[in-house]
């Protein structure tokens, strides 16, 4: 037999591109898998940065590449070409290192929400409110599924179960980002997840002004509020804005007042810049272990963040029977203290508020549960969006007055305009309220004479 006829018996196999990546995909995550820890312990990079690991990982596919081109040419198959190559080395890389399919996604900052209904069924909304089906994030329902838990697991320092017998799952990924997954319970029992971005990890009232979200009287009446110590209720859709908003009203504290913060998942990151806020505990509800035990709620940790000597509690966002220690905690001292809740508008709150309340294990009366709000909440903000359904803007701003026959008695003392934004109401906030606010830095007049979006 000659070379030539030797050859012809090891002529290339039948096929495709996307046979060719998989088997390269394989290998480079088996080499990866096998070879990284290795290289890692050589390298004294244990205790180093992402970025350096991500180096060495990349260094291990170069010469991975190398031995799997060399095997596929033996066996006389095609080489995918330099660009795919390459695309499947980040691939690789970002599966170990980073988000998986999701990083592309992650790493575009035009990108505010990600909805993944199923591995190949993806959508995004844009910042300018556009939205867009996108390629798929995983190889599979199954990819999908250990990507999640994968980043669950790198996500927290606590426990994040993510399987049939805890199927739900609610973290907070590197970049802030808040994702939400469920597993087995879609209507095609597959893994579907939302991401969804906070564009302002800082934020403050100056800057929500520039963006058309509150004008100057608004932001000189909230910075007032804050420093005047009301207690604050945030209210709006989802997405509506509302962390951004507390985030920005907690800019104006003083930045050595000590903050307790409770959260189901880390968000809020108050902490996160010293020169705004130097005193900050930040405490997460902790779900069941595999037994069953250790859970921890968000109303227990209201009740623990009291004995921690705060001058202020915030809680990121009221769900449940936290609703009760919340109130507590605003009505025994913590003035100025805050939370956010999901609701349709600013007067819907209340009815919000005693249902949960109503969920707790002190099963609070309708007239109880009003009575607790009335002498707790000073102010509930509403955020909604404007007239061109993009930009997040301030709605309503109701002042609490009291409580009677079950129900909160509330004035709107800034209401929605003509084009959704909110206007003062004159003389409709409390002349007691008022000397308060004044006391606090702010202009009376400015509740007669509106300015920035609208003019009667």
């Amino acid at each position: 037999m000659t070379h030539i006829d030797h050859l012809h018996l090891v002529a290339p196999l039948a096929d495709g591109p996307d046979d060719a990546e998989q088997r390269l995909r394989a290998r480079l995550r088996q080499t990866l898998t096998t070879d990284l820890p290795g290289r890692v312990e050589t390298d004294g990079a244990s205790g180093s940065s992402v970025q350096r690991r991500r180096e060495l990982g990349r260094e291990v596919l170069d010469a991975a590449i190398a031995a799997h081109s060399e095997a596929e040419l033996l066996a006389g198959r095609t080489l995918v070409d330099s660009e795919a190559e390459e695309r499947v080395v980040e691939q690789v890389l970002d599966e170990v290192f980073g988000l998986g399919g999701l990083q592309p996604l992650l790493a575009d900052p035009t990108v505010e929400t990600i909805a993944v209904n199923r591995y190949d069924q993806v959508f995004v909304q844009y910042n300018d409110g556009r939205r867009a089906r996108v390629a798929p994030v995983a190889g599979s329902n199954e990819e999908l599924t250990d990507l999640i838990r994968t980043l669950a697991a790198r996500a927290s320092s606590e426990e994040r179960r993510f399987d049939r017998g805890s199927p739900a799952l609610n973290l907070q990924l590197p970049g802030g980002e808040r994702l939400f997954a469920v597993l087995g319970l879609t209507a095609g029992g597959v893994t579907a997840c939302t991401i969804r971005r906070h564009g302002y990890l800082t934020a403050t009232l100056a800057q929500l002004r520039r963006r058309g979200t509150l004008d100057a009287g608004l932001e000189r009446f909230l910075r007032a509020v804050v420093r005047a110590r009301k207690n604050v209720l945030i209210t709006g859709g989802t997405g509506a804005g509302k962390t951004t908003l507390l985030r920005a009203l907690a800019a104006e504290m003083d930045p050595m007042e000590r903050l307790v913060t409770v959260e189901d998942a880390f968000e809020l990151g108050l902490g996160l810049d010293p020169e705004l806020h130097a005193d900050v505990t930040a405490l997460q509800a902790r779900e069941p272990n595999v037994e069953g035990e250790g859970a921890i709620d968000q109303a227990e940790l209201v009740r623990w963040g009291l004995r921690m000597s705060p001058d202020r509690v915030i809680v990121g966002e009221i769900r449940g029977p936290e609703v009760i220690p919340m109130c507590n905690a605003m009505s025994q001292g913590n003035d100025g203290s805050m939370a956010t809740l999901h609701a349709s508008s600013s007067k819907i709150a209340f009815t919000r508020l005693a249902s949960y309340a109503a969920q707790g294990p002190e099963r609070l009366p309708l007239e109880a549960t009003a009575l607790l709000v009335a002498s707790a909440v000073h102010f509930v903000v509403h955020l909604d969006r404007a007239a061109d359904r993009t930009t997040r803007v301030i709605a309503s701003i109701r002042e609490v007055v009291d409580a009677e026959a079950g129900s909160v008695i509330s004035n709107e003392v800034y209401r929605r305009g003509p084009d959704r934004r909110a206007v003062p109401v004159p003389g409709a906030l409390r002349a007691d309220t008022l000397d308060d606010l004044v006391a606090a830095g702010f202009d009376p007049d400015l509740l007669t004479r509106p300015e920035g979006w609208w003019t009667p």
